[in-house]
């Protein structure tokens, strides 16, 4: 009982330290979530309360949960008569700009670290994605000035590029763990089929979620909460079916956010909460797991990846992508600048450990933070 109780009083102390210093960030021009990520780090185990956590099963469901609420709370937000301008470019950049970035910054990693080409095109896909975390959050709370087009392309793109980055970490981590090199097609089959089921469970989700909660009559209360457990039904129900869970929850999130909603205030001003909620909660999570005196000697070359994935991989992966629209010089850039990443690349990099590639850490294949993970 005592330790239940130790337990409720850290995470309220937890939580309201973060928002404390999210209100301090915000006022100095310091990045929201990697404030809550530097507590998470502070407060682990090389900190002054020493809390260690290395449960990677949790973190990975714990993490998929606060996706799906993030991703639906941005579907919600999500206007369809913007989709409409953006469409196409997000899309080319959600799928063929994800394997231009991983695989430029797998190059960069083969380059600068000390193992095969594989697992450093598994580094790639792991950063190959942006964040709708970090993207929702910085084009929302900023209160940018931007054209329509490029600020929908941004978020629509961050809202629908999990899944390649997914679909790629998942297919190289079990290249490395298995030893062999060969792509078959039943890998280009399983990535239509999450992208196909994904999309089409979303979608007939998102009408389905709408069509329910206009037709009860419940509590006012119970709108957002029944909301909220329908996006669930649709991220899990997808997975089931071996298709994109994330694909799915932000399609039913726009098809939602653009429908008539009983109770439609009530349910966006509890999503923006919970959203929150999850942000904070997963960034301190995701903070507990890395241990800051294990990534000293990773230093040097994670930088220089970094700045390789910043300045070289990204932007030529926007400018290819973009070439076929009328984006300007400056808009390319913001696009490629702004292509934020944040919890996902952690998130990802949980999915080799759990399919045991750390078993391959004894020829050298994993950097040794990796390998001394656990």
């Amino acid at each position: 009982m005592e330790f239940a109780n130790q337990l409720i009083f850290m995470g309220g102390a937890l939580l309201l330290v973060s928002i404390l210093a999210g209100v301090l960030s915000s006022r100095i021009g310091a990045p929201l979530l990697l404030v809550f990520l530097g507590l998470g780090m502070f407060f682990g185990e090389d900190g002054p309360f020493g809390i260690s956590f290395d449960n990677f099963d949790l973190a990975y469901l714990v993490g998929s949960l606060a996706l799906a609420i993030i991703l639906f709370d941005g579907g919600l937000r999500t206007p369809l008569k913007s989709i409409r301008v953006a469409w196409a470019p997000a899309s080319l950049l959600a799928t063929l700009g994800v394997l231009i970035t991983a695989g430029l910054t797998g190059l960069f990693a083969w380059a600068v670290l000390d193992f095969g080409l594989v697992p450093s095109l598994l580094v790639g896909s792991i950063v190959g994605s942006t964040d709708a975390a970090a993207v929702f959050l910085l084009l929302h709370q900023r209160g940018m000035d931007l054209k329509r087009r490029v600020g929908t392309t941004l978020e629509v793109e961050s809202g629908v590029n999990d899944p390649m980055a997914i679909f790629l970490t998942i297919t190289l981590a079990e290249l490395v763990s298995s030893g062999t090199t060969d792509i078959t097609w039943d890998i280009a089959r399983s990535f239509l089929l999450q992208l196909g089921v994904g999309a089409a469970f979303g979608l007939l989700g998102g009408y389905a979620l709408t069509w329910v909660v206009n037709k009860l009559e419940l509590a006012p209360g119970l709108y957002p909460v029944f909301v909220i457990a329908g996006a669930l039904v649709v991220f899990g129900g997808a997975q089931q079916l071996e298709g994109s869970g994330f694909l799915a929850v932000y399609l039913a999130g726009i098809v939602a956010g653009n429908k008539r909603l009983r109770a439609n205030q009530l349910i966006r001003r509890f999503h923006d909460g919970i959203a929150w909620v999850c942000q904070i909660g997963m960034f301190l999570m995701l903070g507990f797991l890395v241990t800051p005196s294990n990534l000293l000697p990773d230093l040097l070359p994670a930088g220089l990846i970094a700045l390789g994935l910043m300045f070289i991989a990204r932007p030529v992966a926007v400018l290819l992508c973009l070439a076929p629209f009328n984006f300007s010089r400056e808009e390319r850039l913001f696009i490629a600048w702004v292509g934020l990443r944040g919890a996902v690349p952690i998130f990802l990099a949980i999915i080799p450990l759990l399919q045991g590639v750390v078993g391959g850490c004894s020829s050298s294949t994993l950097p040794s933070w990796w390998c001394s993970a656990r």
